[in-house]
């Protein structure tokens, strides 16, 4: 079955903001095409204002719908237009009949333009340029009179219609009402604004989401490579260096770039290849142990085996006697490798799950020496236990497990026991030495006759007294283990204050 391969987190983040990109502009184009619309209908609202006010004055005054009624009107009430471009007045057949283009007035009065007033100099090119303009103008009025015409014989409805123009590079906004005068349609009022504002105004906001986009696009852009470069492919590189673990690889990929960051790609590389490192330690020591043990069960089987063949054979009771004994010793042997074995196993599982708490060595050491002195073999051999404090404080601090430490000095205890004589004494030194606390137990035992003392500290180690049989040649290096994994060392050797016994010194960093 293929396995389904997954999409990157780069591509996930890309998608998802190709999606987000893509929403916003769908909101966007709407929201950019209904702006012209919006200010269209803001500015006719306006020239509906001016309709109905004119409208109202047309009343007032008994205006009929007739060229020399609506000049006069005009005339007298230019106030009212001096916002606009142009105002044309229709009757109800569509004929014109007032234009405030082709009074007789200063333009300036019906427009907003200050360059109209400039162009007003005398010359001759002026003059002809005015001439021309006056021209296209006409033009396009007669033109727009026709267009008109056409609306208002195919009447328009009750609403104003707007209409939107652009004249050259001119954008005109205008309006068309009818005006009602006592429930009749006396005639049509049409409006003209230029609104270049509008244009402006929409050409600003394009600009501005245009700008926003490029920005935030840009942001993206630099934060993609970012993520890229030094989140993403550190933890590609990470997922690699696992799986050539895994896939058990020759070579498998360095991280020595990563360990320099302080960061927490940094910390997760670190944790990782200590986890391996950590794995592998114990993969080998599992490996090694497992060996070491049929080794060291396949003697006592052997004895057994024939022990087994020999009491078949004998006849005589004290012969099966002692090849009772034997089967008796070699099981009891067997047994004790299994046992201390597995707990072996279990202590290394639950040292890796249990908390390390603040606790006081001085303490741990009491209680063990208390609980010794009960100790049958002790009682029996007649052995004395000192404790001696060899500094002034009061407080030994470490970092730790209680029960692992306790087994720590139990077991050198126990061991020292195995190896002293009758009515001999064990020295427990207690003290620090630089950031580190020490433990130093002495026996009067024989000593050590080889000169690397690391050697009783691999498993079953084989230079044991005659009564070491009781053990099973694990204890040591139990406590080895324990050690280190506190960040600890224990280093075996000879006492030189007398001429004959061992030490074993523990030391543990202090707590913090």
């Amino acid at each position: 079955m293929n396995k389904k391969k997954s999409a990157s987190i780069l591509k996930k983040f890309l998608l998802f903001n190709f999606f987000v990109f893509s929403v916003l502009g769908l909101f966007t184009f709407l929201y950019l095409k209904a702006i012209q619309p919006s200010l269209v209908k803001n500015k006719a609202a306006d020239h509906l204002k001016i309709i109905k006010n004119t409208s109202n004055h047309l009343e007032r005054l008994n205006v009929n719908f007739i060229k020399e009624d609506i000049n006069s009107f005009l005339l007298s009430t230019r106030f009212l237009f001096q916002s606009l471009d142009r105002v044309q007045f229709y009757n109800s057949n569509g004929i014109i009949v007032g234009d405030t283009d082709i009074l007789d007035l200063d333009q300036g009065v019906f427009s907003k333009s200050d360059l109209i007033i400039q162009q007003e100099i005398d010359g001759l090119e002026t003059r002809q340029n005015k001439i021309n303009e006056k021209k296209e103008k006409a033009e396009t009025s007669n033109n727009q009179n026709e267009e008109i015409k056409n609306i208002i014989l195919n009447k328009i409805k009750n609403e104003p219609l707007i209409i939107e123009k652009k004249i050259k590079s001119n954008f005109f906004v205008k309006t068309l009402s009818k005006v009602t005068i006592e429930g009749k349609t006396k005639g049509y009022i049409l409006v003209s604004e230029q609104a270049n504002e509008i244009l402006i105004a929409v050409q600003e906001r394009k600009n501005f989401i245009l700008r926003t986009v490029i920005a935030i696009a840009l942001v993206i852009f630099i934060f993609s490579v970012f993520l890229n470069k030094y989140i993403l492919k550190p933890i590609g590189f990470l997922v690699r260096y696992t799986e050539s673990i895994k896939e058990k690889s020759e070579k498998p990929i360095e991280l020595d770039k990563f360990f320099v960051r302080e960061d927490e790609i940094g910390k997760l590389t670190k944790s990782i290849n200590e986890m391996t490192s950590e794995l592998q330690k114990r993969t080998n020591r599992a490996e090694t142990f497992s060996t070491d043990l049929a080794h060291e069960i396949r003697n006592p089987l052997a004895s057994l085996k024939g022990a087994s063949e020999l009491l078949n054979k004998t006849t005589k009771l004290e012969d099966s006697e002692k090849l009772f004994k034997i089967i008796n010793h070699d099981a009891e042997r067997i047994e004790r490798l299994i046992t201390d074995y597995s707990q072996m196993l279990k202590d290394e599982a639950s040292l890796s799950r249990e908390k390390m708490l603040k606790i006081d060595l001085n303490n741990v050491i009491k209680n063990v020496v208390e609980d010794f002195s009960q100790d049958i073999t002790s009682q029996r051999k007649k052995i004395k236990i000192n404790i001696h404090q060899k500094s002034d404080i009061k407080k030994f601090y470490i970092l730790g497990i209680e029960s692992r430490i306790e087994q720590v000095v139990a077991n050198l205890l126990d061991n020292a026991i195995s190896f002293s004589q009758e009515n001999s004494s064990i020295e427990i030194d207690i003290g620090e030495e630089d950031k580190s606390f020490f433990i130093l137990i002495k026996d009067e035992g024989p000593g050590f006759t080889e000169k690397n003392t690391e050697n009783i500290f691999n498993r079953f180690y084989s230079n044991r007294p005659e009564n070491f049989g009781e053990h099973s040649g694990l204890g040591l290096n139990i406590v080895k283990n324990i050690v280190e994994l506190h960040k600890g060392k224990i280093i075996a050797s000879n006492r030189k204050d007398l001429s004959a016994g061992a030490e074993m010194k523990v030391i543990l960093p202090k707590s913090i």
